[in-house]
């Protein structure tokens, strides 16, 4: 069996051990041989001098935290950990990661000021060389302002309840430490087409890259930052074959490993109907709409491979598409879609305030075209929004799963949404673009999205692909696996299983099929999981329970597919 890219790098005995399952390599796109976890145990306290233990990297709203309970409106957080590196650790420069931390962070190393973070949902990196010592104390304080919508927050809300949920704070994702040289690899960037791979590398300037490919090796030369590898009779990744190449990138004073896939996306007409393509040919992209919350983490699952079985059960629902509603992951979760083949559609996480009249209640009844030029004019808000796409598609820009970005989702903090359009277009070309997913449309966009509920799908064809981003949403509470037994949100609500099934795949059989012929190319059922008050999951929240027969869902699968 082909030894897998993710080594089982864990930290080295003597240090905790516990932060468990999430003490694994965080970064699979780059991976060094140097690693050292600060999971575990921190002291910590909510700005009122209290001691207090935490379990990172849960937020400590979060049951596996260890803390377990809301921290207010305006939360001063401030964490502490000392450790010492082993021997023979250190080299040249030494690093330290931050996979994410809610919202803003402010970190100092034996008492020297290293420097702060805004943003929630993306990683950062800090320069640690010059102020370690023997044993060393770490502080990270962290404020959260929910409040004023100005950084990116998902569906977070003060007052939870509905389709908003629990907020978080803190550090909700991986901190660890690695050893570089002088010269070492500081990213990769990596372009694909049909054939071939064009491997861009920061922080130096010549090496040799080595690609293992199933007739053997491939080497190419890093000139000026820059290697080209032609692949010869290429074994295209799609869901059905996740094929991935390995490669590793060694310099004078430098060794990383990663992988890429060959895959291809592009809009072609097909028989006079526009079609999403995947690899050159039509493709239907059946998708779920995936929160990402967890019953015991909230944001962050016990551990990683939760994400592999969040993706195997909806493959054995027949799905081959994930769209990442509003929340940016651990780059695991990515990595875990790449190998295992499972396409995602990623939203951008929104900021801006929220009206339920303008963004919700006007929308569902039909005014879809309000122009949004005017809208959310704040000049700090709108380039939160801008720094946090333009991080968003730095940090994941390299993993194939990820097929389609969507900018805005149903209003919530959209502004000029052609101009934002443009500028993702800059970002990145490779990738269908989903300006406005389901409500506020106009500007440019590669879709033409749509969201349906509480009304039947009527689809018009389009002289764009049809996306039907959002629908269902069809709700069976499973005793014994509620969040809330008090309240319930949803669309369509079933008292017995098997009426919720025939219900959805009904759903399926009449209203979405039919339009496949016309034009329809992706649609995402709301939802994989319950999420708290929302009980329209195909999984229970606690993921013990799956509400559908795998071999029907699989059938319908089947017939959708098909019809392209």
């Amino acid at each position: 069996m082909k030894k897998p890219i993710l080594n089982d790098l864990y930290t080295p005995a003597g240090e905790s051990a516990v932060g468990g399952e999430w003490d694994i390599y965080p970064r699979p796109g780059l991976v060094r041989d140097s690693f050292f976890s600060l999971n575990g145990r921190w002291e910590f306290s909510c700005g009122d001098g209290m001691a207090e233990t935490i379990t990172v990297p849960f937020p400590p709203e979060s049951l596996l935290s260890g803390i377990h309970r809301s921290m207010g409106k305006r939360p001063r957080l401030v964490y502490r950990k000392t450790f010492t590196l082993p021997e023979r650790f250190v080299r040249d420069r030494v690093l330290l990661h931050f996979g994410a931390v809610d919202q803003c962070a402010s970190i100092t190393l034996n008492g020297a000021p290293l420097g702060e973070h805004r943003g929630g949902y993306t990683p950062f990196t800090l320069d640690i060389t010059e102020h370690l010592q023997l044993t060393n104390t770490l502080v990270v304080e962290v404020t959260d302002n929910l409040s004023d919508r100005v950084l990116p927050y998902g569906k977070q809300c003060e007052k939870r309840g509905g389709m908003w949920y629990t907020p978080v704070s803190g550090i909700w994702q991986t901190v660890w430490i690695e050893s570089v040289p002088a010269e070492y690899v500081r990213s990769l960037r990596i372009d694909t087409g049909a054939d071939h791979a064009v491997i861009h590398a920061e922080g130096v300037t010549e090496g040799v890259v080595t690609v293992i490919t199933p007739e053997g090796e491939l080497r190419a030369d890093l000139h000026d930052g820059v290697a080209r590898v032609d692949i010869p009779a290429p074994r295209l990744w799609s869901p059905e074959d996740p094929y991935l190449y390995e490669f590793t990138l060694k310099t004078e004073t430098d060794c990383v490993s990663s992988y890429f896939a060959i895959r291809t996306l592009d809009v072609r007409k097909v028989n006079g109907i526009p079609r999403l393509c995947l690899n050159g040919k039509p493709y239907f992209f059946h998708g779920v709409l995936d929160q990402g919350y967890f019953s015991d983490g909230i944001f962050t699952p016990a551990m990683p491979q939760c994400y592999d079985d969040d993706i195997r059960a909806m493959k054995e629902l027949g799905f081959n598409m994930l769209r990442k509603h509003i929340k940016i992951e651990p780059e695991y979760f990515y990595y875990a879609c790449d190998k295992m083949g499972m396409i995602v559609f990623q939203d951008m996480v929104n900021n801006g305030d929220y009206s339920f009249l303008r963004d919700t209640a006007l929308p569902t009844v039909g005014l879809k075209s309000l122009p949004d030029r005017w809208l959310h004019r704040d000049p700090a808000t709108r380039q939160a929004f801008i720094t946090g796409m333009e991080e968003t598609v730095r940090n994941l820009y390299n993993h194939p799963c990820i097929c389609c970005w969507t900018i805005f989702n149903e209003g919530w903090g959209q502004f000029d949404s052609g101009a934002m359009y443009r500028r993702l277009k800059e970002l990145d070309s490779s990738r269908f673009i989903d300006t406005a997913s389901g409500w506020f449309r106009g500007a440019p966009s590669d879709v033409d999205s749509h969201h349906v509920y509480f009304k039947p799908v009527k689809l018009t064809p389009a002289d764009k692909p049809i996306f039907l981003s959002e629908f269902g949403g069809y709700v069976y509470r499973v005793d014994g696996h509620i969040f809330n037994p008090d309240k319930t949100y949803g669309y369509r609500i079933f008292d017995d299983c098997r009426k919720f099934e025939d219900a959805l795949l009904a759903l399926y059989e009449n209203e979405v099929i039919p339009h496949v012929k016309s034009g329809l190319c992706a649609a995402v059922y709301t939802q994989l999981s319950d999420v708290e008050d929302e009980t329209n999951g195909l999984l229970t929240y606690d993921r013990k329970v799956c509400k559908v027969d795998g071999a029907r869902m699989r059938a319908m699968a089947e017939k959708l597919t098909s019809q392209m």
